[in-house]
């Protein structure tokens, strides 16, 4: 009884406080929800980034589906990267190969459609007839419904099939209603997109969202890359929010009492991956030299300033086989000159890159443009390795995929969010095991194979955790990846802008709690 007159008198204070404060916003003139209008810039959606449009059953668009609000998942994660459910309740694991997922009994489609058992299946059915990497991932034998609960039945054991149905392509969207030409769809969230452009979209509230009437009628999302660009539209007022910031401009807000930042740590991690079919990086010491001889520390406290955290393998500390969990090598130049000494690399002619066999130690290091950090890594390595006699030739393009297909590379730099799935098989299934999708240094491991084997059957979250950092560490023993940095995700925006919160996932922006105040 305490307890309920405790909360009971907190409700009828929160109440007497909110109608004053209406009161007195009211009285100045305050917007309704209908009337307000957010304009968000992002570098986030492009056409490089494969996630232009709202179907979450094509590439990477279920980002833009589930960043901006327009889709939802099953379960979600919190601000541990804990799971969560969201448009289920709950789930049971049946056996092995059998989870059965029961549904929430009030979620709606945008267009007022009950979400059931039967609408999740047939858009689950469509997202593994269409989808690239889903049906690896989720290994679907059959799904069943009954009324609020889907039963799925996999064709081998898949222990993070919870948590891969977070990723951005587990969106739920009703298919009777279908893919619209400009890749719109219809989902479960607090948004709908009216219009979709490759630079711009323009989404509306669903005032009957199941979780709770929107605080903002229209979100407009720009896709502006050009970070100067980005920077004076915030300045301008064009925009209300900004991601993806150069960093030398975050210093700009930091002082100003005019904006507010939100900012945390992510998985999304910058790696280089040594190509093994190249034969200069097949040399071991190669490896392990221009593993030694990059400034991870210099590169995110000075080109990043500070926005990232030195990476030792392809997860950040905040999860349990991230972090310190591996070892790698230190930053060594000296260290790294002496390899490539005894292995017969030596600079005979003076010009200060080392030869053998008459071949100079020239590396062809491909990467893109379209996240500002990777331009930056090539020019922190370029410096660095030449100290230890490496000669570093920068192709950064976002024509890289032709250079992958055509093999003209010796590294390939890029960004990847390492755990979106909240566990780490994801990233060993698709990195680091023969014939994954983004394998990009054709790298083999008889002694990895065989963990990724162990941990994709593995249930016990000790066990798979243990599996991880042997795996995390062999590839890093391996120099088959070489990790930099992990993202320090930050969102600028001005004063009155609430609601709008960095989550260490990468994918939760646009909410129901999404409000602006002038």
């Amino acid at each position: 009884m305490k307890v309920k007159s405790k909360i009971l008198a907190v409700l009828l204070s929160t109440v007497l406080v909110g109608g004053m404060l209406t009161g007195c916003a009211g009285s100045a003139g305050t917007k309704s929800a209908e009337e307000k209008v957010f304009n968000y810039g992002t570098m986030a959606y492009s056409v490089g980034n494969s996630n232009v449009g709202m179907n979450p059953h094509e590439s990477y668009i279920g980002w833009s589906t589930l960043r901006y609000g327009v889709g939802e998942t099953l379960f979600k994660f919190n601000e541990k990267m804990e799971l969560e459910p969201w448009l289920a309740k709950d789930y049971e694991q049946i056996d092995d190969y059998t989870v059965k997922i029961n549904l929430r009994d009030d979620v709606t489609f945008s267009n007022g459609k009950k979400v059931t058992g039967e609408a999740v299946k047939a858009c689950f059915e469509d997202l593994i007839a269409v989808h690239d990497r889903a049906p690896k991932d989720l290994q679907i034998k059959s799904i069943s419904a009954d009324g609020q609960s889907v039963t799925i039945v996999s064709e081998n054991k898949v222990p993070a099939l919870i948590n891969y149905l977070c990723d951005p392509y587990g969106c739920i969207i009703d298919m009777e209603a279908g893919v619209t030409a400009d890749k719109n769809v219809v989902g479960t969230g607090p948004y709908v997109a009216k219009t979709i452009t490759e630079t711009e979209v323009n989404l509306e509230a669903n005032m009957d969202y199941w979780g709770g009437k929107p605080k903002v009628g229209k979100v407009n999302v720009k896709s502006i890359i050009d970070g100067d660009t980005l920077t004076m539209a915030l300045q301008s007022g064009e925009i209300d929010a900004a991601q993806g910031l150069p960093y030398a401009s975050l210093e700009l807000f930091q002082e100003n009492k005019d904006y507010t930042i939100s900012s945390t740590n992510t998985s999304r991690v910058y790696q280089a991956a040594l190509n093994y079919n190249s034969a200069v990086i097949k040399d071991d010491a190669v490896r392990k030299a221009m593993a030694m001889s990059m400034d991870k520390d210099g590169f995110t406290t000075v080109l990043l300033h500070g926005n990232g955290t030195p990476a030792i393998g392809p997860f950040p500390a905040n999860l349990p086989y991230g972090g310190d969990k591996v070892k790698d090598a230190a930053y060594d130049i000296e260290g790294a000159k002496r390899v490539l000494e005894a292995a017969g690399w030596v600079d005979t002619d003076g010009d200060g890159i080392r030869e053998k066999d008459g071949q100079k130690l020239s590396i062809k290091w491909l990467t893109y443009t379209s996240r500002q950090e990777l331009p930056l890594l090539a020019e922190s390595v370029q410096a660095t390795y030449k100290q230890a006699g490496i000669d570093v030739q920068v192709n950064a393009t976002d024509s890289y995929k032709d250079f992958l297909k055509a093999g003209d590379y010796d590294v390939f730099a890029n960004a990847f969010v390492a755990a979106p799935t909240g566990d780490p098989q994801y990233y060993f299934t698709t990195h680091v095991v023969d014939n994954s999708d983004y394998n990009r240094g054709h790298y083999h491991s008889d002694k990895v194979e065989a963990l990724v084997a162990q941990l994709r059957s593995e249930f016990d979250t000790e066990k798979r955790t243990d599996l991880a950092i042997q795996i995390a560490q062999q590839v890093v023993d391996d120099n088959a990846y070489i990790y930099a940095s992990h993202l320090k995700m930050s969102f600028v925006m001005d004063k009155g802008v609430t609601g709008f919160t960095a989550h260490p996932s990468d994918y939760y922006e646009i909410t129901a709690d999404l409000d602006i105040n002038e």
